[in-house]
């Protein structure tokens, strides 16, 4: 971990009203101010050695206010959902839901860096659940496969392809299903309701970017 204080650093990068936005913004928010900074968390996750910034170094990252800081790391997406967090908080606080939340926040404010895998993935997923309004797992594998470029899903479809004859001939995966899949019923009432939900989104966030 460096812990090097960059004194350069432009003055846009930090906000102190960060905690007050966290706590109006992301889900469980207002339990960040809660940490008493014991570690537990960190010793507790199964990934801890492998995280840009342990939790209870993210909740004190935005008292501080470095928002540049925390909405850009890679902490918060690498979160498993254990649990193991919550059950160890001393001051019992939502740690995961936390993480979470300042991952779909970081999303929504276009802060999210552009090689993030796991919110690449996630952004797969929804296009694939969107389209029908149930996830196509074929194309969702298949699209995972290639997610970082041709060459790269040629060799996982070739690695993997024993796998995929297994799934067919078992009858657990139908071949077909790239072809487009099955769609749900009403569907262009499920896209009504995924519309109206974005423009509540669009609307939530709006004065953050006034």
């Amino acid at each position: 971990m460096n812990t090097n204080v960059d004194n350069t650093a432009p003055a846009q990068k930090y906000r102190t009203s960060f905690l007050q936005e966290v706590e109006a913004n992301v889900e469980e928010g207002h339990w960040v101010k809660m940490c008493m900074q014991c570690g537990v968390c960190s010793g507790s996750c199964p990934l801890g050695k492998h995280w840009e910034h342990p939790p209870q170094e993210i909740f004190m990252m935005i008292r501080a206010g470095k928002r540049e800081a925390v909405l850009t790391s890679e902490s918060m997406w690498m979160c498993t959902s254990c649990y193991n967090c919550i059950v160890r908080c001393p001051r019992g606080l939502p740690i995961t839901h936390i993480m979470h939340g300042l991952a779909h926040y970081a999303k929504r404010v276009s802060l999210v860096p552009d090689n993030q895998q796991t919110a690449k993935f996630a952004q797969l997923f929804w296009n694939n659940l969107a389209l029908k309004g149930r996830v196509n797992e074929l194309r969702l594998g298949m699209a995972l496969y290639f997610m970082n470029g041709l060459g790269e899903g040629i060799k996982t479809a070739l690695k993997m392809k024993d796998i995929g004859i297994d799934l067919a001939k078992t009858k657990r995966m139908n071949p077909m299903e790239l072809l487009g899949g099955h769609s749900i019923k009403d569907l262009s009432g499920f896209k009504n309701m995924l519309k109206k939900a974005q423009e509540l989104e669009a609307a939530r966030i709006q004065p953050q970017n006034a």
